[in-house]
């Protein structure tokens, strides 16, 4: 190894992730995510969707890791290096929301946001919400 650190698309000791001088994640150690997460970032929402039932949500849960069941709602806190990574995300997630005619309700602090999604006019989780969520998990990865 030399005094630049390991070579591209290595881990060091222990299997840390690597991140540059601002703290950013290089591609090699970005998660891989799920293909049904990709899949479904690929769908477009769509006015009118129904709620999902107990056990379609639970399955999608399954897939979304890190998002929970939060009764009418599904939720997911992520976490950054500092204020400026968290406000990059937060302004990325509006814009995929403007795009989507799907907005999320967000608690930002420093180094955090927490990401909320729910469909009011169907009283609970649609696949909207899934949908939104899982751009959110490619937008992070």
């Amino acid at each position: 190894m030399s005094a630049a650190g390991p070579p591209q698309g290595t881990r060091p000791p222990g299997g840390a992730a690597r991140s540059d001088a601002r703290g950013e994640r290089s591609p090699a150690d970005r998660p891989r995510l799920p293909t049904t997460v990709l899949a479904l970032a690929a769908m477009t929402c769509r006015p009118g969707a129904p709620r999902l039932n107990a056990d379609e949500l639970a399955a999608h849960l399954q897939a979304l890791a890190g998002w929970r069941d939060a009764g009418d709602r599904i939720e997911r806190t992520f976490e950054f290096h500092d204020y400026h990574q968290t406000m990059a995300f937060v302004n990325a997630l509006a814009w995929i929301a403007h795009r989507e005619d799907h907005h999320p309700d967000l608690g930002v602090q420093f180094g955090r946001c927490v990401v909320t999604f729910s469909t009011h006019d169907a009283g609970g989780v649609t696949l909207n919400d899934v949908i939104c969520a899982a751009k959110a998990e490619r937008l992070f990865a």
